[in-house]
């Protein structure tokens, strides 16, 4: 089958769109430019109901098919950018600074406008897609925050998609891991307060520096003395901040970092245990060390039966020699996850010529599988809603 053919004939305009949205990067919560031109093309390309404002900046549109089937199927794409300032020199390059899509959210957005053009123009499915453009994907809460206002209730769907650029190198490839596919992350900050004093005379203190320094070696023993070796769990520090002159032992210490894991029980044990060792190690040197953990991604589940039906869809465009049901999980986290809790479905990846890693400030997305992913999320519509069903 290959590239739809009214996607196929809309390359030049979703490169430009694609391109529109590189250069014009907006942190989550903060699209109010990204979700406008959003609304926009919906409505330009026959989209009879566009919802906007929802968890903010997150926009719904409704496109009903043929005949009068109750099936609602949803696809969703995120919109929103990362602090990272941009250093790709390429000709459609960030114009805000310090703000750049290191993460290809711009291509996901272009490629389900793709899609929505052509499903509002042929209509060749029996129910109504639910087209779902989140804000705030990247650890600010965006779905959990159209959830709580409403997202399904208004919106009610029987299954929903999503899809992530993955650059390996391999164009026009298409892999799903069913099961536990992502890892579900908590972010943590820790704040020892001791005491400072003048570092000559260390005695006096009761060093926040030295005891950081110590939990960081502690927490790593929870992997390897608490967690079951065959269960995956990843606890980093990524933060320690303290003092601010060579002679002085400051009062106070910070912690933070992020844990990764694909059991939930596996996330308590690791959370019980950092707890723990906060609070012996604030009894033996008697000082207060105050730690916050929250959860803000769930561990995303892909359903077995939908991603078998994701990945005949994919096949459709892309070939059945080049799509893959047996993807290795992934450690990082996605939002997507807080979706699929509530509503069955899958997520894909799609590849593309790129390699340079996610989140990296030379991150390039290459714009030649826009037409392909948007190809993928209009025929998983029309398989899953077939017309005269």
């Amino acid at each position: 089958m290959g590239i739809l053919p009214i996607i196929d004939e809309s390359t030049a305009e979703l490169t430009d769109l694609f391109k529109d949205f590189h250069e014009h990067p907006e942190i989550g919560f903060q699209e109010v430019r990204t979700s406008g031109v959003v609304a926009a093309k919906l409505r330009e390309y026959g989209v009879e109901e566009v919802y906007e404002g929802i968890a903010g900046t997150g926009v719904v549109g409704i496109v009903k098919g043929k005949g009068d089937s109750p099936r609602r199927v949803g696809l969703r794409a995120d919109m929103d950018a990362l602090p990272i300032h941009e250093e790709t020199n390429l000709g459609y390059s960030s114009k805000n600074p310090g703000v750049m899509h290191a993460c290809g959210h711009d291509a996901h957005t272009t490629m389900l406008l793709g899609a929505a053009k052509y499903l509002a123009r042929t209509r060749n499915f029996a129910g109504t897609a639910i087209l779902i453009f989140q804000p705030a994907e990247e650890g600010l809460g965006g779905a959990r925050g159209m959830l709580a206002d409403g997202l399904f209730e208004k919106f009610p769907c029987d299954e929903i998609y999503g899809m992530h650029n993955y650059p390996n190198g391999q164009p026009g490839t298409v892999g799903i891991c069913k099961g536990a596919a992502m890892a579900g992350a908590s972010f943590f900050d820790i704040t020892v307060q001791g005491k400072g004093s003048h570092a000559a005379m260390p005695q006096q203190s009761r060093d926040p520096l030295v005891i950081a320094s110590m939990l960081v070696a502690q927490f790593q023993t929870i992997l390897s003395r608490n967690i079951a070796p065959l269960d995956s769990c990843v606890l980093s520090v990524t933060q320690i901040h303290a003092g601010s002159a060579y002679n002085v032992v400051p009062d106070t210490a910070t912690l933070a970092g992020t844990i990764r894991y694909f059991k939930d029980e596996v996330r308590d044990t690791a959370e019980t245990r950092m707890t723990e060792l906060c609070e012996g190690f604030a009894k033996a040197y008697g000082v207060e060390i105050r730690i916050d953990i929250r959860n803000v991604f769930d561990v995303l589940m892909n359903d077995h039966d939908l991603s078998d039906a994701y990945l005949e869809a994919a096949a459709d465009i892309v070939g059945a020699e080049n799509i893959s049901g047996d993807d290795e999980p992934a450690t990082g986290s996605e939002d997507f996850a807080d979706m699929l809790k509530v509503v069955p479905g899958a997520y894909c990846r799609i590849g593309h010529s790129g390699t340079t890693g996610l989140h990296n400030p030379s991150f390039f997305l290459d714009p030649e599988i826009l037409p392909v992913g948007a190809s993928v999320m209009a025929r998983i519509i029309e398989r899953r809603m077939p017309a005269g069903a």
